[in-house]
């Protein structure tokens, strides 16, 4: 093998090897937690629900039509303006619309609860309809409640004509907004309790036999920590889907807008967000105290404390979690432990994340009798 010293090594020898060296360090460089992902749809978001963090986005806050996923704020606007358990007269003005349907009956008596059931699992536009007409008096007094729904929410891309998805002009959400109204729909138990069914059975009436409902949403069955949310499509908007799972305390929303390969898409999507979010404790009960001491008191100080702890979804790469404490320097004789004097404050990668108040650990009693001369 031919050796070279400092001054015989060729031009092209160094080349070569710098640029091998370049390659070595840009290997090593490369995080090893995800690549990112690659998706079919037009639009797509996946969001970290107790964070609100976006993990993985495409054109999210593109306004498109949204299809039958339009029944997530169907489904929540009726549960929150009416008792599920509510019988409901199906309306003539509900029977034969077009799209999906349970073949629902003029003059038909069902809860509200079966008629969500048929909305979210069968996707049926004559219960959209019904419920609707139900809750409002009319498709476009629901669509009003919806629309009211949406700016409580802070949505400023978000429109909607009707409550189930048809295309209309001036329907229309993007993927990030259409993940925000999910992830508010979950909270609420209801509607959790719905999406994540696979088959539910509406028992007969006097004008229509049994229905056997099969939820739409195959992720149900395909991936093993799904737990909704629904699916959608017309020919002009495509495929949608909203999806979510539950792994560990980490909540997953997935949205794709226009979308031919949806099912494995968010299968990808929930697998790159779950291998880069995790669970973590911040803070244990009790491990904040503190001694404070007290003015005019029959004792000459208090013990304080955080009586919860605090549990978070954090990136796993995040940097180090900063702690801020909020305390006064002593307190007054005579305050009691039902209320915070104080807070602790949590920030990671410049914003905050989460807190937990300061108690007293008792009551603090004050100083009773009349002081002599030298005291006062």
């Amino acid at each position: 093998m031919k050796k070279y010293n400092k001054r015989t090594i060729p031009a092209a020898f160094l080349k070569k090897a710098m640029v091998s060296l370049i390659c070595i360090n840009l290997f090593f460089a490369i995080p090893q937690s995800v690549s990112a992902v690659s998706v079919s749809a037009v639009s797509a978001v996946t969001i970290e629900v107790k964070s609100g963090d976006i993990i993985f986005e495409k054109n999210a806050h593109k306004r498109k039509g949204m299809a039958s996923t339009t029944k997530i704020m169907t489904a929540i606007c009726a549960i929150e303006n009416m008792p599920v358990e509510t019988v409901i007269t199906v309306s003539p003005d509900a029977v034969g619309v077009e799209g999906s349907s349970v073949y629902l009956k003029a003059g038909e008596k069902m809860s509200l609860l079966e008629l969500l059931y048929a909305l979210m699992l069968q996707s049926a536009n004559d219960a959209a309809a019904a419920i609707a007409i139900a809750v409002s008096g009319s498709i476009e007094g629901f669509a009003d409640l919806m629309n009211a729904k949406a700016l409580e929410l802070g949505l400023r891309d978000t429109h909607f004509e009707n409550p189930h998805g048809l295309d209309g002009k001036q329907h229309y959400t993007t993927a990030y907004e259409l993940a925000k109204i999910s992830a508010y729909a979950l909270q609420n138990e209801t509607f959790a309790e719905i999406v994540s069914t696979v088959t539910h059975t509406i028992p007969a009436s006097e004008l229509s036999p049994a229905r056997t409902l099969v939820n739409h949403n195959r992720l149900l069955r395909m991936y093993d920590d799904v737990i909704g949310v629904k699916t959608g499509f017309t020919k002009k908007c495509g495929r949608t889907l909203v999806s979510a799972a539950s792994r560990e305390d980490i909540m997953l929303v997935c949205v794709t807008l226009d979308d031919g390969n949806d099912w494995q898409d968010h299968r990808a999507m929930l697998d790159h967000g779950f291998a880069m979010y995790q669970g973590e404790e911040i803070c244990a009960e009790g491990e904040f105290s503190f001694l404070l001491p007290v003015v005019g008191g029959v004792s000459d100080s208090v013990c304080a404390s955080n009586r919860t702890g605090l549990f978070l979804s954090l990136p796993k790469d995040h940097s180090e979690i900063i702690t801020k404490v909020e305390l006064p320097r002593f307190i007054y004789a005579g305050q009691g432990k039902e209320r915070p004097i104080g807070i602790v404050r949590f920030f990671c990668d410049g914003k905050e994340i989460g807190s937990v108040d300061i108690y007293l650990n008792e009551n603090t009693d004050k100083k009773t009798g009349r002081a002599g001369i030298f005291r006062k």
